[in-house]
């Protein structure tokens, strides 16, 4: 008799402890399927946002290749600007002589200094010095005296340092005024040396 009793109250305990155990696993369940995804992604949520990842990086990319594009754009424009005011500097002021003369006054090797100078801070550049002359005279001897003139600026600059390969000399004579007039106000402007970068 009391043996039969402890096998039923085994029984009870056992019964008991499955219920209550069984009862805790279903609530657990439950709980994590009330209106919760379960914390794991899909294949298809996964891919999704790669996807969306590697859009986002794709423009980031562009737009800085587009802003590198446009800083060298930039830069390129401003070196184009400055190299045309620098050749407009250098080539602005000429070389004035006297009527028949081709020997350098002191304001022509002031000129010519700042042309060294400049020829200097620039090393890679050649310029080409031109001789001209007034109307007065023959064709023949105004290609003479205007290429005295052109070689009278090249040796000055050459005994400023420059080296005579980056200078070459050419003569118009009369050919190319810079004013057409017939005065004397117009021949002083004529007879001159004037320099172009090559």
């Amino acid at each position: 008799m009391k043996a039969k009793n402890t096998f039923w109250i085994f029984i009870f305990i056992f019964l008991t402890s499955s219920l209550f155990i069984l009862s805790c696993s279903k609530k657990t369940i439950k709980g994590e399927g009330e209106g919760t995804k379960p914390p794991t992604t899909t294949e298809d949520e996964a891919a999704a946002r790669k996807k969306v990842q590697i859009k986002e990086s794709d423009s980031g990319l562009k737009e800085k290749t587009l802003s590198e594009e446009e800083a060298r754009r930039l830069r390129e424009e401003e070196q184009r600007m400055r190299a045309a005011s620098e050749k407009a500097r250098f080539e602005s002021e000429d070389v004035y002589f006297e009527f028949d003369q081709y020997i350098l006054s002191d304001t022509a090797k002031q000129v010519l200094d700042k042309k060294a100078k400049w020829l200097k801070d620039f090393p890679n550049a050649k310029a080409q010095v031109e001789g001209h002359c007034d109307e007065r005279g023959s064709a023949e001897y105004n290609l003479a005296l205007g290429q005295k003139r052109a070689d009278a600026v090249m040796q000055y600059l050459v005994s400023l340092g420059i080296n005579a390969n980056r200078l070459s000399t050419i003569s118009y004579g009369k050919e190319k005024p810079l004013d057409p007039g017939h005065t004397e106000d117009a021949w002083s402007k004529n007879r001159r040396a004037h320099m172009v970068l090559k």
